[in-house]
């Protein structure tokens, strides 16, 4: 029997404004073939940040609202507890919205353990406003606003966003995956798959982190691009599981 590859429901025709290289469209995809594997586009409603993901509502046939930059987690929260049983609510933030101004609100969602999904794209800049450093940009990385190096004295270290929610009592599930080759994209998706699963069984907080690449602000091809995440991204943010409560509980 023939296997046909194709578009998931669950994204629209639309054509993708993102440049060349960039990997937000696979974890797009990724995400639209959860939603469309778990049968939930009915009841998913995305919320969409300020970043270059800003136009997501344009990319997923569920229900979207657009947040203001960094509360995408606050406006989830919204949105779940007003009928948790019949929305199943994701965020889709980068790093400079969720871990920079939008902070507060990840922490503190994440130590409610309140019962959202959210997907947080690690590309290590601010893309959408011209490269400027993140709190995700590495020691020594040059950027737009770092332009001899991140320099740690004057600017502190990266935050590394799952190891810090992972000292938290209330998150249910955090993991950081990537999608640099085909394993590691199959990887991905059953961690995105895991983290919508437990917002259904009504598990909790889940975020997926996906170290990303970012060509052109880090003015690069997309293969060189590829290939400095392998070897400086994963080294200072390590892939794996950071914490699954429920995974402890079952092996108890």
């Amino acid at each position: 029997m023939a296997v046909v590859f194709d578009k998931p429901h669950a994204l629209t025709d639309v054509p993708m404004h993102y440049c060349p290289g960039c990997t937000h469209g696979i974890v797009h995809r990724l995400v639209a073939e959860v939603i469309d594997e778990l049968g939930i586009e009915g009841k998913t409603i995305g919320i969409a940040p300020v970043g270059c993901s800003v136009f997501a509502y344009n990319y997923f046939n569920c229900d979207m609202i657009e947040a203001a930059h960094g509360r995408a987690p606050a406006v989830a929260t919204g949105v779940k507890r007003s009928d948790p049983e019949n929305h199943v609510v994701f965020t889709y933030q980068g790093d400079g919205d969720l871990a920079s101004i939008g902070m507060a609100e990840t922490v503190h969602a994440a130590a409610r353990n309140e019962n959202i999904t959210i997907i947080f794209i690690n590309n290590a800049i601010y893309g959408m406003t011209g490269g400027q450093m993140a709190p995700t940009s590495l020691p020594g990385q040059v950027t737009q606003t770092s332009p001899y190096g991140r320099d740690t004295d004057h600017c502190g270290f990266p935050i590394k966003v799952c190891e810090m929610l992972s000292e938290l009592d209330g998150p249910e599930y955090l993991e950081r995956v990537t999608v640099n080759n085909v394993k590691n994209i199959m990887k991905a998706k059953k961690a995105i798959k895991k983290a919508f699963q437990n917002q259904i069984d009504g598990k909790g907080f889940s975020l997926v982190e996906v170290v990303s690449t970012c060509p052109t602000n880090w003015g690069m091809t997309p293969q060189n691009a590829l290939k400095w995440l392998q070897d400086n991204m994963l080294p200072y943010y390590p892939l794996g599981c950071y914490k699954d409560r429920s995974a402890k509980e079952e092996t108890k």
